[in-house]
């Protein structure tokens, strides 16, 4: 059931204040976050602040009330049942600020830009987690034990699961420079450079069915498309709410699908998240390289915070802002904390990962 929309008064604020403050940190508590700068009130705001959308797990909650110790004339009204609320809010005009969890779909943009005409605004406030359930995981590739294989690059990565495609999204429009032939397509681990038994050995693929980490994958990987290699096999998230009634065993879940299907196959290959896989013995990770050229890196919590993984996941704040318009200050100051040494250490806490100081200062451009 969606959630109720709030009002945080004064009492409220205290109480999530002293919550705040009082917050053990769990998995993001060994990132140290000297590097990134302390919030500064640039000068007191007043009025209310809509939002509409995610709540990060109640770290926008969290934000609000450390803000509000600075600017105690700020009011929010908020309605955050889920990242999919954010646009059609945006669209509709009744919410200020559209946390989301992940990217909007094609149809979102469109709206907006069919609304507005011109694209909504936003700045990435925090960075998916490692391995932390439920915190907007980025995904990972995994093979058989005993495959050899130790990397792949991301343009690997889309002639494995993908299949040839006359276009690609970029935002809503079809693009034809995103294209790509069948001869990128990789069908056997010979291709990859893999010899002996398995030169000849066909991929089998395995993944997500459709869900937000999906959209990631196919914006990522893809082009944005439903070009999916014809064997790809999807399931979705043991334990989630997507597991259908009559699949009582969850055997269209993840972890069912790793254990009995992957560890069991020596050429299958599978793309998940890592809160999925971990005690799930007979894989393995395999690093990435990002597009274009460039080092394979390792999933691992350091490569993730450090955004060197090329497929850690953005949490994003969007806002509509025409073309040339100043933000409104109260907006800006808010989203200045966010992207503060303060409002980051509440990413921390919250168990999502924060903010490298280079990215911090890209999104801090982004309010002028």
């Amino acid at each position: 059931m969606p959630r109720r929309t709030r009002t945080l008064v004064p009492s409220l604020v205290a109480a999530l204040v002293a919550a705040a403050t009082s917050l053990t940190a769990a998995a993001g508590s060994g990132v140290k976050l000297d590097d990134l700068p302390a919030y500064t009130p640039s000068a007191p705001v007043e009025g209310t602040i809509r939002s509409y959308g995610f709540g990060l797990g109640g770290v926008y909650e969290k934000w609000q009330a450390a803000f509000a110790k600075h600017h105690p004339k700020v009011r929010f009204d908020n309605t955050l049942p889920t990242s999919d609320a954010a646009f059609p809010a945006l669209v509709t005009r009744v919410t200020d600020l559209g946390p989301n969890g992940g990217e909007p779909a094609i149809t979102e943009t469109l709206s907006f830009f069919e609304t507005r005409n011109y694209h909504a605004s936003f700045v990435v406030v925090a960075t998916g987690s490692f391995d932390v359930k439920s915190r907007s995981n980025g995904p990972v590739v995994f093979v058989h034990k005993d495959n050899p294989l130790a990397q792949l690059t991301i343009e690997q990565l889309d002639g494995i699961f993908g299949a040839e495609r006359n276009g690609g999204m970029r935002g809503f429009e079809w693009t034809p420079s995103l294209a790509r032939g069948a001869e990128g397509n990789i069908r056997t681990w010979g291709q990859l450079g893999l010899k002996g038994e398995w030169a000849d050995k066909p991929i089998q693929t395995y993944g997500h069915a459709p869900s937000g980490t999906t959209r990631f994958f196919q914006l990522h990987v893809l082009g944005n498309t439903e070009k999916w290699n014809p064997n790809y096999k999807g399931y979705v998230e043991t334990g989630s709410k997507m597991i259908a009634p009559e699949d009582a065993g969850q055997k269209l879940g993840i972890q069912h699908m790793l254990r009995h299907e992957l560890v069991d196959d020596r050429y299958g290959i599978a793309w998940t998240i890592m809160s999925q896989a971990q005690g799930i013995d007979g894989i393995k990770p395999v690093a990435l390289a990002p597009r274009g050229g460039g080092k394979a890196v390792a999933p691992s919590l350091a490569s993730f915070r450090d955004r060197s993984y090329p497929l850690a996941r953005n949490i994003y704040i969007y806002f509509d802002r025409a073309p040339g318009a100043a933000l409104e200050p109260r907006f800006k100051e808010f989203l200045r904390f966010v992207l503060s040494r303060d409002g980051q250490q509440l990413v921390s806490d919250g168990d999502y990962l924060p903010l490298t100081a280079a990215m911090l200062r890209e999104q801090l451009a982004r309010l002028e």
